[in-house]
């Protein structure tokens, strides 16, 4: 397990804060997809750069990859060996992504690109609710294409607090033995 994509089913099911405690219980760097599509003050990434940006660390010994950005998924998925899918109820995202926002008003969250100051309006308010369902079906048809018999990846879905919670413990536990 070198090469660690962390995807979710929606902003505020705790991608983050998962990649970021598996980084360091495993010793292997995080790089977080906002942070590498987001410019200051809010500005999309050219598609080439932000392209460019994720082959240069696909190529490295290893990496933790956090984000889902599903028009570059396949650049990820190659070179991956190993997949976290966390899942967790809309109502749950939600209330995470407004706590999140309150915890982090005027400021630029570690995982979000330079000058991205934490905010919350409608549209992506609205982007979270309407994509949420779609998103976990396509998800679920997704890693089931994943699950091949012959597949040389693993697969870790994660529908619970317990369940991501127990699997950060297991690996805590196994990189200080």
């Amino acid at each position: 397990m070198k090469k660690i994509m962390v995807i979710g089913v929606s902003a505020g099911v705790g991608k983050s804060t998962f990649a970021k405690k598996l980084g360091e219980a495993l010793n292997i760097n995080v790089y977080h997809l906002d942070a590498l599509y987001w410019k200051p003050g809010w500005v999309e990434a050219a598609a080439e750069e932000f392209e460019a940006a994720q082959r240069a660390i696909i190529n490295r010994d290893q990496w933790i990859i956090e984000g889902n950005y599903s028009g570059t998924f396949d650049i990820r998925f190659d070179r991956a060996d190993t997949i976290f899918y966390l899942e967790l109820p809309l109502y749950v995202c939600l209330y995470r992504v407004f706590k999140r926002w309150l915890m982090n008003i005027g400021k630029t969250r570690p995982d979000m690109g330079e000058g991205c100051k934490e905010k919350l309006d409608w549209p992506f308010l609205k982007f979270i609710c309407t994509t949420y369902y779609p998103r976990k079906k396509k998800m679920a048809e997704r890693l089931q294409a994943f699950q091949t018999p012959d597949s040389q990846k693993t697969v870790f879905i994660l529908k619970s607090k317990q369940e991501i919670q127990s699997n950060l413990d297991h690996f805590v536990k196994e990189a200080v033995y």
